[in-house]
């Protein structure tokens, strides 16, 4: 299985609009837990802007990935043009997931399975 592959086609299903966390990333690719291999896969494929990684945020709603972007407040710049508001608190930029998360449903898994299995990931 190559994880960073998963998690970069479930990356790109995240829609415009919306935030994922990391841990729901992990869970889409069938291996729960992994919330912190998310955060890593995410800086590497930064480099090659190849997923919305602006869309992926910390279990609590903060934007936990701004060093891996050019400029500190780059990743909530991101989101604002897409229509998701960050607010400032005592631990940071932070997006509101009752509003905005991702509500992916049993068949957006069921059809990432089927996915994986396709290309052999």
């Amino acid at each position: 299985m190559d994880f960073y592959k998963r998690m970069a086609l479930v990356c790109e299903r995240i829609p415009k609009g919306s935030v994922a966390t990391y841990g729901q990333i992990a869970l889409l690719c069938q291996k729960p837990g992994n919330a912190r291999q998310v955060g890593y896969g995410l800086r590497e494929e930064l480099a090659g802007d190849r997923v919305p990684a602006h869309r992926v945020v910390s279990a609590d709603g903060r934007l936990s990935g701004a060093l891996y972007f050019e400029t500190p407040d780059m990743q909530k710049l991101l989101l604002e043009e897409e229509g998701v508001p960050a607010v400032w608190t005592p631990k940071g930029w932070k997006v509101d997931l009752g509003r905005y998360r991702w509500r992916n449903r049993l068949e957006t898994a069921e059809e990432l399975a089927q996915e994986f299995e396709r290309r052999g990931i």
